[in-house]
């Protein structure tokens, strides 16, 4: 039996918005379905193709819970015999839920997946789950000897043990929001993103603060701790979107006449120190580019979500990636980072850069709440 072996024909993002921003009225249900109708429409193939839809959404309560993926493929007006299933890896939902559909279709489970994500950090708040309870329990407080496991908290500790200062990461969140604009400017988002009829004014990324500077950013109070070097300027945006791959074998692309983007050359996920929690795309990199055979200088385009600024620049410093090829257009500190969303947005601006350069391979990774972190390394299609 020949190997099956799998592609991601298309990728399509909404534009990002920002908190209580041109997304903030649209049901994440309905910000999703027009991605889904988007890759279809694009790729000329019939929804009753789609064997499944792998959707990542993090804060699953109200208008996100009770399985948003299943609601998903109804709300796009597709055949309700389309099954839809909702991942939940915190901030690497999407990217996981990429990976799980490559290895799907890989096994012969599947022919055609959807895979990607969303979140309404508008309609349903960042900690909208903790309200009711403690996610993490005593057992596990009293295993690390703390009171609390939190993401701001674990990033001024990053800071602290890379000797980060404010002036430092206030100069790459500064960069960040110039890349973006640059990007912007030169309309190298375009191909990739759709028009949110709800929102149709919406046509690029909404939280982008172009003039951002450490001058700036040196206004704004520290956020975690009263002599911190962490703030609402090197901290990702809370904000709202989707975004979609579609995923088939080699062989059914070539039969309909698609021309993929990339397939997926390895993929890894680990755990790492849930107290300082944001380290873990570090061991994932190195993972993942042992199961690819490759090293750091052959990657040649990185996407490292900018959770919190101190996250890219530790990464940056372990892995001696070359700092021009790390987030070229930008990241989550101009843009935002809408939760489930984001690891789909990543893969999209990542494979649409390698295929407009001519990148052969592309590395993408995510921090995680828990301590976690998923790697993936594409490499770009013939």
């Amino acid at each position: 039996m020949t190997a099956r072996q799998a592609v991601i024909v298309d990728a399509v993002r909404t534009p990002i918005g920002k908190r209580n921003g041109a997304l903030s009225e649209v049901h994440p249900v309905d910000l999703s379905a027009v991605v889904l109708r988007a890759l279809v429409e694009r790729s000329e193939i019939p929804p009753e193709y789609i064997d499944d839809v792998m959707w990542g959404c993090v804060t699953q309560l109200g208008d996100q819970s009770s399985n948003i993926a299943r609601f998903t493929t109804l709300a796009a007006g597709w055949p309700e015999s389309i099954p839809g299933v909702t991942f939940n890896r915190a901030c690497g939902s999407s990217q996981q839920a990429v990976e799980s559909a490559v290895h799907a279709v890989v096994a012969g489970a599947y022919d055609w997946v959807i895979a990607g994500g969303v979140e309404s950090m508008s309609r349903v708040p960042l900690g909208a789950a903790r309200q009711t309870g403690l996610p993490y329990g005593r057992t596990v407080l009293d295993r690390y000897r703390t009171d609390r496991l939190e993401q701001g908290t674990g990033a001024e500790l990053i800071a602290r043990k890379w000797g980060l200062d404010r002036h430092r990461l206030d100069e790459y969140a500064s960069r960040s929001h110039a890349l973006a604009a640059a990007a912007v400017d030169a309309e190298v988002f375009d191909e990739q993103l759709v028009t949110v009829d709800a929102a149709p004014d919406l046509k690029q990324d909404e939280g982008l603060r172009r003039g951002t500077s450490p001058e700036t950013l040196a206004r704004l109070k520290p956020s975690f701790q009263e002599d911190g070097v962490i703030h609402a300027g090197n901290a990702s945006q809370i904000s709202d979107g989707a975004a979609a791959l579609l995923i088939t074998t080699a062989e059914l692309a070539r039969r309909h006449g698609l021309r993929p983007l990339a397939t997926i050359r390895a993929g890894a996920v680990v755990g790492d120190d849930p107290v300082m929690m944001l380290t873990a795309p570090i061991p994932a990199t190195h993972k993942v580019l042992q199961r690819a055979g490759l090293s750091i200088g052959d990657i040649g385009a990185f996407e490292v979500n900018e959770a919190f600024a101190p996250v890219p620049l530790a990464w940056q410093s372990e892995v001696k990636a070359d700092p021009d090829r790390v987030n070229p257009l930008g990241g989550a500190i101009a843009v935002g980072h809408p939760l489930g969303a984001s690891g789909a947005v990543l893969a999209t601006r990542l494979l649409h850069h390698m295929r407009r350069h001519g990148i052969r391979f592309g590395l993408q990774t995510m921090c995680e709440g828990g301590g976690t972190a998923n790697a993936t390394v594409f490499e770009l299609a013939d």
